[in-house]
């Protein structure tokens, strides 16, 4: 059975998957804004160890895995021959295994070429997790994301030329006061770049981050509901999904472009407008935090 070092994340979209743990803790891990492995040393886990683990799912549960997700933080690192054979394994273990997903940080997308990426996703690892944060190049710069805005587009690209679906997200809140517009407008301009299958909005929050969060003019609700309504009105995707539908958000929204532009917008304004008759709350620090580990 998989053997967990804890804590794990997962997007919310794979919440029914099968989660392995192929590598530990993420290979980048100096993003100043984000807590998730800051308690973890980086590691790729040994083919074997894993391969175990796949053998050893009961196999009265096998028929019912369709979708398994390849943890931590940037599964897409692991060496690229071990990486085939263990989906070679997930696909002889899992008859009605339909797809396979996994976080991808920029660096390890610098680590496989376009026909690797062909490769892999022949061989069903077909959506990858990947943190945009912000498309303001100050912004990138000042969490240390480690790449700029053009470059993380260049690597999207070849992933989707490689038929990979993307889902990206994006931080609000994340630029504070200072640069909130920027960074909506910028964030807007890279999507409509790259055109990912997804695109998912969550608010900054703390979470082992507070010495990044003391260096920004936070954002009010107000501040992050209009920041939010200038991302909606730049964004021109030709087909994108939106969601903002993580536990850091105040507001949900769900819809598709260009579909749903002007309803999601619209929406936007209808929770602006009601947040308005409650003394105060538009003023306010969102004060959402996680301190489980």
């Amino acid at each position: 059975m998989p053997h967990y070092v804890e804590p794990v994340f997962r997007p919310p979209s794979e919440a029914r998957s099968l989660i392995f743990q192929i590598t530990v803790g993420c290979s980048q891990n100096s993003c100043t804004f984000c807590g998730m492995y800051k308690g973890k040393s980086f590691h790729v886990r040994p083919l074997q160890e894993i391969l175990t683990e796949i053998s050893e799912i009961p196999a009265q549960y096998r028929s019912r895995i369709d979708r398994v997700f390849l943890a931590d933080g940037d599964a897409l690192v692991y060496p690229f021959d071990d990486l085939c054979t263990i989906l070679d394994a997930l696909a002889a273990a899992f008859p009605g295994l339909t797809r396979v997903g996994s976080y991808a940080s920029p660096n390890s997308l610098t680590t496989k070429s376009h026909e690797q990426l062909l490769r892999l996703r022949e061989k069903r690892l077909k959506i990858l997790y990947f943190g945009l944060e912000s498309g303001d190049d100050r912004t990138l710069q000042s969490i240390k994301k480690g790449f700029d805005s053009e470059r993380m587009a260049e690597l999207a690209l070849t992933a989707r030329g490689a038929g990979m679906k993307l889902s990206v997200t994006a931080i609000l809140g994340l630029a504070g006061a200072g640069r909130s517009r920027e960074h909506a407008r910028a964030t807007a301009a890279w999507v409509n770049r790259v055109n990912p299958e997804y695109f998912s909005l969550l608010t900054l929050f703390h979470r082992h981050n507070d010495d990044f969060i003391r260096t920004l003019q936070q954002c009010t609700r107000r501040e992050l509901l209009l920041e939010a309504r200038e991302m909606l009105l730049n964004l021109q995707p030709a087909r994108t999904i939106l969601r903002s539908n993580h536990v850091s958000n105040f507001l949900n929204l769900s819809g598709s472009y260009p579909k749903d532009r002007e309803r999601l917008i619209a929406d936007l304004d209808i929770a602006l407008r009601h947040a308005a008759l409650r003394p105060g709350f538009l003023d306010e620090i969102p004060a959402y935090q996680e301190e489980y580990y």
